[in-house]
């Protein structure tokens, strides 16, 4: 788009007229001027993706997809095997002495090809059998009873059917054909 305006540009058409043709801003479309007057075409090329450059270098980042394919077990996490945002964030502050955030390191991770997990929240001394008996026994005695089948409607303001009034309210003669 910026290099349609600085065709439109050298063809000596203004800037307002550049923001209505190519459905841009005006401000933008004098912006684009300033620096199409200043250095050319060139001025407005694309000076690649935005954002902050990587902290580590093409090798880290390699040494870094090596790391993650051990797993956390290889770098002290045993407890389970999964990859954490905050993990990732400490593993590059340990071998790279580098800072990221939690959602730096999930972008680096997804750049990567790899992407962060949640792990489970369980209480170390939980008794599955317990928890299997709890849920056969005891739910099943306390849970309420569910609604018999047949009784709701999907729709709880659904009106009745025109057949289903009285005779003798409002509107009751609507389902009657007229002649």
């Amino acid at each position: 788009m910026r290099m349609r305006a600085a065709e439109l540009f050298e063809q000596r058409v203004k800037p307002a007229e550049v923001a209505l043709r190519l459905r841009v801003s005006v401000k933008s479309a004098y912006q684009w001027h300033q620096l199409w007057q200043e250095g050319g075409a060139e001025a407005l090329g694309s000076r690649g993706p935005g954002g902050s450059r990587c902290r580590l270098s093409p090798r880290c980042l390699e040494k870094l997809a090596v790391f993650l394919d051990q797993g956390p077990a290889a770098h002290g996490w045993v407890e389970d095997q999964v990859w954490t945002a905050s993990r990732v964030v400490t593993l590059i502050g340990r071998k790279f002495h580098v800072t990221y955030s939690v959602s730096g390191a999930t972008r680096l991770m997804h750049r990567l090809g790899f992407s962060p997990q949640v792990p489970a929240r369980r209480v170390a001394e939980r008794d599955e059998r317990a928890v299997t008996v709890w849920k056969e026994v005891t739910w099943a005695e306390v849970k309420a009873p569910g609604r018999p089948a047949g009784v709701t409607s999907a729709s709880r303001t659904r009106q009745a059917s025109p057949a289903d009034r009285p005779g003798d309210v409002p509107g009751a003669g609507a389902a009657a054909p007229r002649s």
